[in-house]
């Protein structure tokens, strides 16, 4: 049967139903139903599955891209693994997080200890496994992104970036720096991806944009690292409120990044009122069209995108959680192919 792209969207287990398989696929999306580690709310994990499902709804016609439904997208099948080890160890974390916020010492606990021992293993042996299966696809030629899950996830993949590009640097949309050592004890704590990135030696550079909440030790390790530029919330703001256009904070955004670059994209990064849901929304940060131009000027910039991530998209009663999260996807997809 032929596809046609203004029929109803089929259920065929890829983004948008979109036809094809990852042999002919140009870029390959890995979902990773994982957020055990997340420090506020839990859900994230189901958010793969849930933009997926919303990722039906999509209408394929986009006005700056023509013939959406021609791109070769494939997305792997959710892992029943990763989300038996997220749900068995994630109501443990989500007692250690409770243990901590009563003033008890990890120290105390040899149960809780343990807990972090199992869960950093765990998030090795994902990250170990993404990196391989990232490298295999890479050397095919292909370009691969992660779907989160919080944003841990992505890291196995930011060092198979790092395995085939002589240098790259990192756009990172988010509220938080994520510039944490090992947060909670947590090696590959969601808030700690950007400061485990960081040790690749060819990541030359990282540029964040939105960050509005981080620690004075985070602030310090921006201010100290040179190869950190970070354009905070509060001073895009001021920036706009003294009559800078959204043009040229991007323009800006875009030259400080070199030629190769992986989008790291954590949705809190937008207004909270566009993912109310999410592991820790934040007040302020960029509309969904703010982000859209900001990535279509840097599809339209001389830079190489080498790949992306998405996370902490999480569902709840409020639809809007996933339909932004599906549409950003979409948009990265795009962006990347740019074809």
């Amino acid at each position: 049967m032929s596809f046609n792209p203004n029929d109803i969207g089929v259920a065929n287990g890829n983004f948008c139903g979109l036809p094809g398989n990852e042999s002919d696929a140009d870029i390959v999306i890995i979902p990773i139903p994982w957020d055990a580690t997340a420090s506020y709310s839990r859900g994230t994990a189901e958010g793969p599955e849930a933009i997926l499902e919303a990722s039906l709804q999509l209408d394929l016609y986009h006005h700056k891209y023509s013939k959406v439904y021609d791109r070769k997208i494939y997305m792997q099948p959710i892992s029943k693994r990763i989300q038996e080890h997220n749900e068995r160890l994630g109501g443990l974390t989500s007692e250690y997080i409770s243990y901590l916020e009563e003033g008890n010492l990890l120290e105390d606990s040899p149960k809780y200890i343990n807990v972090i021992e199992e869960v950093n293993q765990v998030q090795n042996d994902i990250k170990q496994k993404l990196r391989a299966d990232a490298n295999d696809l890479i050397k095919e030629g292909k370009k691969v992104c992660v779907l989160g899950g919080e944003h841990s996830t992505p890291l196995g993949l930011i060092e198979a970036i790092g395995d085939n590009y002589e240098s790259f640097g990192i756009l990172q949309i988010d509220a938080h720096a994520d510039l944490r050592d090992a947060y909670e004890g947590f090696e590959q704590s969601h808030a700690s991806v950007m400061f485990n990135a960081l040790k690749i030696d060819n990541l030359t550079h990282l540029v964040q944009v939105g960050i509005r909440d981080l620690c004075e030790d985070e602030v310090n390790i921006i201010n100290e690292d040179s190869r950190i530029t970070t354009f905070y919330d509060w001073a895009i703001k001021s920036e706009q409120f003294q009559g800078v256009t959204w043009h040229k904070i991007c323009e800006e955004i875009i030259d400080r990044l070199p030629n190769n670059v992986f989008v790291s994209f954590d949705i809190d990064g937008l207004q909270p009122a566009l993912c109310p849901n999410t592991g820790t929304p934040v007040p302020g940060g960029l509309s969904f069209e703010q982000a859209s131009y900001l990535i279509q000027m840097l599809a339209d910039s001389d830079k190489n995108v080498v790949g992306f991530d998405l996370n902490e998209v999480a569902p709840g009663e409020n639809e809007i959680n996933v339909i932004v999260g599906a549409r950003m996807l979409m948009e990265l997809l795009l962006c990347t192919l740019n074809v």
